[in-house]
């Protein structure tokens, strides 16, 4: 009787004991800019809907697409950007199409003029931007006809 007595017994304590919670730090961001990239792109997605206007630089009175930008470096990251797509793209390093990362700058050519139209990439192919008159900031596709066949290159200013 004895000897199931303390069976039982070891057999309740070693049913109640357990590893000690070991509290694991947060992954560490996949590059030294991760933060600011993400900042940038929750910036842009929050100024969805916000009126196209041209020459706009702030959201109140309408954005148009170097404003967006130059807004939201600004405010997201404290970067301060010229309010042109021609000399932002002066500015940055130039990525592949296949190394945007998210918080990079995609240009186009939608005036018939060199880096006339520039975005926020987001990721999957999509990009923040201030379309044009009568529009909105929306998101679109760099796959779209209009855009795949204006694109003009890419670039970081994180680097």
């Amino acid at each position: 009787m004895r000897r199931l007595a303390v069976f039982l017994l070891v057999a309740i304590l070693a049913g109640c004991g357990s590893a000690p919670l070991v509290e694991q730090a947060p992954p560490a961001p996949s590059s030294p800019f991760q933060a600011k990239r993400d900042e940038v792109v929750m910036y842009a997605l929050g100024l969805m809907d916000t009126d196209y206007r041209f020459g706009g630089a702030n959201p109140s009175s309408g954005l148009d697409c170097s404003g967006m930008v130059s807004y939201i470096y600004r405010n997201a990251v404290g970067m301060r950007l010229p309010h042109n797509a021609y000399s932002m793209a002066k500015m940055v390093k130039r990525v592949g199409r296949r190394e945007l990362k998210p918080g990079d700058l995609v240009f186009f050519n939608t005036l018939h003029r060199p880096y006339s139209h520039v975005g926020i990439y987001i990721g999957k192919g999509r990009f923040v931007h201030a379309p044009g008159t009568n529009g909105k900031i929306r998101i679109s596709h760099l796959d779209s006809g209009y855009f795949s066949r204006r694109y003009e290159g890419a670039g970081t200013l994180f680097y």
